[in-house]
């Protein structure tokens, strides 16, 4: 009866949660995508596309940290499944020495390659380069202290405290907000300076804000005392390794596709890429902070030997992220050119099309998304990471061949959706190996219930898009669409134990919130 209780209040935290982080993401989205507008308008589409040549590279970082912090937190979320604090506190003071190191590391290299980077790789106008090269050492101020945040924000997601996550995230919103309205009062030469340093003063806030609340709120992270525990750092250092390498396929993929685009078409393609990938970003940080509503809780169950509940909490993650994505995704993708004009005002050229595409790449990685954190619960991530990675970074190679045809720019997002569905089925077949997982289950549970959702929010929006033409009319699409798709969600893209589970968890939120 207790298990059964506890799994009840655990479903109620996830849904609780997942409230948490829709909210803090659909408030900082918006903030974003205003903010990404100013930033545009004041430093126009040159230096906007050298800022995301240079420093979008910390853009990625939020990969590095997202997907390091799922090293840190395995451990965390895996040894509070055994109850075992001590090891808790291990864990966490280790791993905070490791990321110190592999901070200091990664930035060193940068330094390394800085030369080869400006004169082989980068196509920058002679009388910019000056500006790109200060741009990058405030890069690696921002990845430094980008890295050293991880043991933090994964104690902060172990704790499955996601509404410390929340505030931090808003108010480093509203910063990049205030940073962008203040372009405005310095000359144009040297705005691409002056917004490089604050973007990295954020970092640097975030930073402590993270860290001041961990040491003061929570014991296993207390980083006073301390002991080096060689056995214990080994085995983090080989998981954060393969970790890593991961990581870095997918850096090395969407900063390789932004140096091939820049070599061929040069830096107005990529401020069309730029924009993209802020869509790109906003999405997965959407995804990012969805997932930590879910995860503690698979990596807990593995923890607890309950792999059951951990596979079926994984399935749960791929659709209903999958879904929560799709809301967004599927009218943006018709309304993609009244979005961009009414956020942009000045489109880019090919940006339509790169925000079209990179939001199907969006859609088809979450098909999986849950298979990845189920793998990474056991631990057993070699195979996967070296299978994810090819097929991840496949794509730098293939768009260069493609490009020296003659093929035209878009077809490097076409080629990472089709990379992206080779990783998905990698996930799938490793899970498979590694554990009693189910391809025919996952495909009756997730990929089955998801067609009629799916077909009927694009048959929304293609009979609105198709006619009528009115003012805003994205904001109608958007509407009925989300309207449309909640109703078939819930009455057919559920399965029973999950309807049963949102159930009980709106009456109990309902019923917390009514008392007060």
């Amino acid at each position: 009866m207790q298990r059964k209780e506890n799994k009840n209040s655990a479903s109620l935290r996830v849904l609780s949660n997942t409230g948490i982080l829709y909210a803090k993401v659909l408030i900082t989205m918006g903030i974003s995508l205003y903010s990404t507008r100013l930033v545009l308008d004041y430093l126009g589409e040159s230096d906007f596309g050298i800022f995301n040549l240079i420093a979008g590279i910390v853009a990625m970082l939020l990969f590095i940290n997202a997907a390091m912090a799922t090293s840190v937190q395995r451990y965390l979320s895996f040894h509070k499944g055994t109850d075992n604090f001590e090891m808790q506190r291990k864990v966490f003071t280790n791993s905070w020495i490791l990321h110190i190191v592999i901070g200091l590391i990664i930035v060193t290299l940068l330094i390394a390659l800085s030369s080869i980077l400006f004169n082989v790789f980068l196509n920058i106008p002679a009388d910019r380069i000056s500006s790109a090269k200060k741009v990058y050492c405030f890069m690696l101020m921002s990845v430094f202290f980008t890295i050293i945040s991880v043991p933090f924000t994964a104690a902060l997601n172990a704790r499955e405290n996601m509404f410390w996550v929340a505030i931090v995230l808003i108010i480093e919103s509203i910063l990049k907000l205030i940073i962008a309205l203040s372009l405005s009062h310095f000359s144009q030469g040297e705005r691409l300076i002056w917004y490089s340093l604050f973007t990295t003063g954020i970092s640097i806030c975030s930073f402590f804000m993270y860290a001041l609340y961990c040491v003061n709120r929570y014991e296993e992270c207390n980083i006073k005392t301390y002991k080096i525990d060689i056995l214990l750092l080994k085995e983090l250092s080989g998981y954060s390794g393969w970790i890593i390498a991961g990581t870095f396929a997918w850096t090395g993929r969407i900063q390789g596709m932004g140096v091939i685009l820049n070599f061929f078409f040069g830096t107005l393609v990529n401020a069309a890429y730029g924009i993209a990938q802020q869509v790109a970003g906003m999405l997965g940080f959407f995804s990012a902070s969805l997932l930590r509503a879910f995860d503690p809780q698979i990596m807990k169950s593995e923890g607890m030997n309950d792999r059951k509940r951990m596979l079926r909490l994984s399935m749960m993650e791929c659709k209903f992220c999958f879904f929560l994505i799709s809301f967004i995704a599927i009218p943006f993708i018709f309304e993609m050119p009244a979005i961009l004009t009414f956020w942009l005002r000045n489109v880019p050229d090919n940006a339509v099309i790169f925000c079209q595409l990179i939001l199907v790449s969006t859609m088809s990685n979450q098909l999986t998304i849950g298979i990845k954190t189920a793998i990474h619960s056991t631990g057993r991530i070699k195979l996967y990471q070296i299978l994810d990675s090819i097929a991840i970074f496949l794509s730098v190679p293939i768009a260069y061949f493609l490009f020296k045809q003659g093929f035209p720019a878009y077809w490097a997002f076409l080629v990472i959706v089709c990379t992206d569905i080779l990783a998905a089925l990698f996930r799938l077949l490793v899970l498979r190996r590694i554990t009693e997982f189910s391809i025919l289950e996952f495909g009756k549970r997730v990929i089955i219930k998801e067609i009629i959702p799916i077909s009927t929010s694009i048959l929304t929006c293609w009979l609105i898009t198709n006619h009528f033409v009115f003012d805003y009319r994205f904001i109608a699409t958007t509407v009925f669409s989300i309207a449309v798709f909640s109703i078939s969600i819930y009455f057919t893209g559920m399965c029973k134990d999950e309807r049963e589970i949102i159930d009980k968890g709106i009456k109990g939120v309902l019923a917390k919130y009514w008392k007060r």
